[in-house]
């Protein structure tokens, strides 16, 4: 049978190019809309299955909606990864895949079901958005099939995928302690994300249980961006010189506050111990090697993409989906040098 696949092979173009072709959308050139109509008559590509589509008001296409993609993020390759496993995954189906961005302002110019009309998709998968977020409700209470990444949030038409970001957190601080630190400053994202709620928990659940009191002047906030990272983590260190190690909710607050402590003429980790969270690529290029909670940001994509097309297929899933994660040892902790008594 032949699919808009083998005649996007013959005509040259993508996927997405003959399927928007086929289906009449203005953004496609003419000339090439053409071609795409000439070779499916060559390739006697059935319009019945258009027809069907419609009848069965099915796009087989799928929506990425990215919330807080930005330049920064650049550096961080967690969103390039997660949609590399997404888009191979959607590519070995009969489904498209189209991203869109969006924004805490722009929801509120556009309620989640009319972006999703727009686009003329069957569901989403949805990766960034903020608990304060006017889709977040809106996405739980619409009936369009939707996974959440790193969004611990279900419902009847709803699925998750994420690791277990509690745990992760409370293995990388109980690590800093099995090195003998107990003053563990912890530099997190923002109030705003899933992730820095549990990542807190776990935090703060590794100091219970090693009976180290928490104290709240020991964290701070980087926003998850590399310069506000390097910022609250060397402000922690200056307002706190008892600290010996930290933690930082990812990898690329991280690598800012390897660059804001050297500058400030401490050594890493000899002065003070650092791990991060993510395993991002540069993570393992910064001097010195950042150890770090490894999390597989391309297997994550592609279970979001798996989920989904179930939902759509109305197959039994589960309804959370927990990935491994693992702790990288690298070269930025130590022990913690012993104190000898002077008698």
């Amino acid at each position: 049978m032949v699919t808009i696949k083998d005649i996007a092979k013959h005509v040259g173009v993508s996927v997405t190019t003959v399927s928007r072709a086929l289906n009449g959308y203005g953004d496609v050139n003419e000339q090439t809309r053409q071609r795409i109509i000439q070779a499916s008559k060559e390739l006697n590509y059935s319009p019945n299955s258009i027809a069907r589509s419609l009848v069965m008001n099915q796009s087989k296409t799928i929506g990425l909606l990215v919330s807080g993609f930005t330049r920064e993020s650049v550096k961080d390759n967690f969103f390039a990864e997660v949609m590399t496993g997404i888009n191979e995954y959607v590519a070995s189906t009969d489904y498209d895949l189209i991203l869109f961005n969006t924004t805490s302002s722009k929801q509120r110019e556009k309620t989640y079901r009319e972006l999703c009309m727009e686009r003329r998709v069957d569901g989403v998968i949805v990766q960034g958005i903020r608990t304060d977020d006017p889709y977040l409700q809106e996405v739980v209470d619409s009936n369009i099939p939707c996974v959440f990444i790193d969004i611990p949030v279900t419902s009847e038409h709803v699925g998750s995928v994420s690791i277990d970001n509690r745990k992760g957190a409370e293995e990388a601080v109980s690590y800093l302690i099995s090195l003998g630190h107990r003053h563990i400053g912890f530099v997190n994202g923002h109030e705003f994300a899933f992730v820095s709620r549990h990542r807190l928990e776990g935090y703060q659940s590794a100091l219970q249980k090693a009976g180290i009191p928490f104290c709240m002047e020991y964290t701070g906030n980087g926003k998850f961006e590399e310069g506000a990272g390097g910022r609250a983590a060397l402000k922690l260190l200056e307002q706190n010189p008892e600290i010996t190690a930290l933690f930082c909710a990812s990898d690329l607050m991280a690598i800012g506050a390897i660059k804001e402590i050297h500058a400030s003429g401490r050594q890493i980790p000899n002065d003070v111990s650092l791990i991060g969270f993510d395993d991002i690529l540069l993570s393992s290029y910064v001097q010195p090697q950042l150890t770090t909670i490894a999390q597989n940001m391309y297997g994550l994509g592609q279970e979001a993409a798996k989920q989904l097309i179930s939902i759509l297929k109305n197959e039994s899933v589960a309804k959370h989906i927990i990935m491994e994660h693992t702790l990288q040892e690298r070269q930025s902790c130590k022990k913690v040098k012993e104190k000898r008594s002077h008698k």
